[in-house]
């Protein structure tokens, strides 16, 4: 009867840590397209405004924008770096400026528990793609 007892209670529980990770591994960084506009007198560029949420935790992989991109925290903490730059961790209000050949080599939450969310203004050839990995 122990036996059985203890096998119930050890079933559900296993289940609900099988959810609980495949939720965690299956968070992403949540972008939102909020404007995209033709950049007047400079053909073939566009600006483009998105939103950026990251999970708790979440980390980006090294990664460039060949754009010129402009970051404003709107909530949560984020740590930024560039290559050649200082690490810095950004609050709300903070900005942060990523050049075109700038190769991004750390963006994170900084917190585990809290989710974070970035407006992020990029300056781009038109239909290129936001981020591009680097090896």
């Amino acid at each position: 009867m122990y036996k059985k007892s203890a096998m119930k209670r050890t079933l559900p529980s296993f289940l609900l840590l099988c959810l609980m990770t495949s939720t965690v591994a299956a968070q992403e960084v949540d972008i939102t397209s909020l404007m995209s506009k033709d950049l007047m007198g400079s053909p073939g560029k566009e600006v483009l405004m998105i939103t950026v949420g990251y999970p708790p935790g979440l980390s980006d992989p090294v990664h460039r924008h060949n754009a010129q991109a402009f970051v404003y925290v709107l909530e949560g903490s984020v740590v930024m770096q560039v290559k050649g730059g200082k690490e810095v961790t950004l609050t709300p209000g903070q900005t942060f400026y990523e050049g075109p050949d700038d190769v991004h080599i750390v963006g994170r939450n900084a917190s585990t528990t809290r989710p974070a969310k970035m407006l992020v203004i990029l300056v781009k050839e038109k239909d290129a793609p936001i981020l591009v990995p680097v090896k």
